[in-house]
């Protein structure tokens, strides 16, 4: 099931970057730069990373399933994500205490595996 495979990462992404922390990366969407890295899973079947989106939706951080991720780019210190700006901003809300239960990652899982796929 699509939903599921979005919560680990697409091969050969972190092939490039193994052992590699990717906190404090910029995130680049398919249309520019949403945020920085903030928390990082690297769970098989539970891989996502937080992001600080800063001042484009004033401090609000979201939660991207390892699917998302197209490519980790260590010596730019970036990771690119396969979603654009506006899907990432229409993404569920973050919570704060429940972002890392299974309830949570179903709902982002069935937004995720809605929203287009590059």
């Amino acid at each position: 099931m699509m939903s599921e495979n979005l919560w680990n990462y697409r091969c050969g992404v972190t092939e490039t970057g193994q052992g590699l922390s990717v906190i404090g990366f910029d995130v680049e969407a398919t249309d520019g730069k949403i945020g920085l890295v903030e928390e990082e899973s690297n769970v098989v079947g539970e891989s996502y990373v937080v992001v600080d989106t800063g001042f484009w939706i004033f401090g609000k951080r979201v939660v991207l399933p390892a699917g998302t991720v197209t490519r980790i780019d260590p010596r730019e210190r970036k990771v690119y994500i396969a979603r654009t700006k506006e899907e990432i901003k229409d993404a569920p809300e973050f919570d704060e205490t429940g972002y890392r239960g299974p309830g949570y990652r179903q709902s982002l899982g069935g937004y995720y595996s809605r929203s287009t796929l590059n």
